[in-house]
């Protein structure tokens, strides 16, 4: 029985929750105040290793994805221990949320039923290309970012001050940009399942479009939220480290012009990888300089 739980447990896909630490640490790099580093690493304990987890592996779920996944190029077969092993990670996720506060895991819990939504045959949101994203980039965005303030104990004037709210929604952009090129490669599986995702609404030069329209609003808007914020080397740290991630995507970009079967797993884990390590750094360094 054991074996079984162990079969089942890569389709949490665990590792693949990295890809979303920039918003946490985008979150904190946004607070001015003192920070409570247990309370930080405890939001992080429950984001990333149980409550993202879990809405993995629910949509693992019901997907029943044969091809590649993010963070799984090779997903073992769904399970009834899968299931099992949500639940039990929702719980712990909820329960090591209110240990922080109350607040912080009843959002906690409102982020893990809209992730079954997205997901939930009864419902699956991600039949909608347009509702689907609009859920996807709020709750991963701006709703994380503001949940993850709340969890560290910032102060109701602190998470609801104008700039401040003014970078949740940046978040919420940069993800509104990236959230379809992670379905770029699974059209063919999506069509099939009758799933219309906005990467298969789009297209795959539309995708890319799409998507550079919407890093590029994001940036411009977090630049004018540092300004007002008078925080302009947060702005030339995210300029200089994100220097990388612009010369991976023009050049998928141009890969994908030249020849589309360039918009594989490989090219949008790399990009996630590139993406998600770069940001996350930055956003560490201004909450270094910041506190130090």
């Amino acid at each position: 029985m054991l074996l079984a739980y162990r079969r089942a447990l890569p389709l949490l896909r665990i590792p693949f929750s990295i890809y979303l630490m920039p918003v946490y640490w985008f979150g904190l790099s946004a607070l001015r105040g003192p920070l409570d580093a247990a309370r930080a690493v405890g939001v992080f304990v429950v984001l990333h290793l149980l409550a993202y987890p879990a809405s993995n592996g629910y949509n693992s779920y019901y997907d029943r994805d044969e091809g590649s996944i993010g963070g799984l190029k090779r997903p073992p077969k769904v399970s009834e221990e899968l299931i099992h092993l949500v639940w039990l990670f929702d719980v712990l996720a909820v329960g090591g949320a209110a240990l922080l506060s109350p607040l912080f895991a009843a959002l906690v819990a409102v982020y893990l039923l809209v992730s079954k939504a997205y997901s939930y045959e009864g419902i699956r949101l991600k039949k909608y290309p347009f509702l689907s994203t609009a859920v996807v980039v709020v709750f991963q965005g701006a709703f994380t970012f503001l949940m993850t303030q709340v969890g560290v104990g910032a102060a109701a004037s602190t998470i609801l001050e104008p700039t401040n709210l003014l970078l949740a929604l940046v978040s919420t952009l940069f993800l509104c940009g990236s959230y379809p090129l992670t379905q770029v490669y699974q059209h063919q599986e999506d069509r099939q399942r009758g799933d219309q995702t906005l990467s298969l609404w789009l297209g795959l030069r539309g995708t890319f479009v799409f998507a550079a329209v919407g890093l590029l609003s994001g940036a411009v808007l977090m630049g004018v939220a540092y300004w007002l914020r008078g925080e302009v080397r947060n702005l030339l740290i995210f300029l200089v480290a994100t220097g990388p991630v612009v010369f991976l995507f023009a050049r998928w970009v141009w890969a994908v012009w030249r020849t589309p079967a360039a918009a594989d797993y490989e090219h949008t884990m790399r990009m996630n990888q590139v993406s998600s390590l770069c940001l996350s750094m930055a956003f560490a360094l201004m909450l270094l300089l910041t506190h130090l």
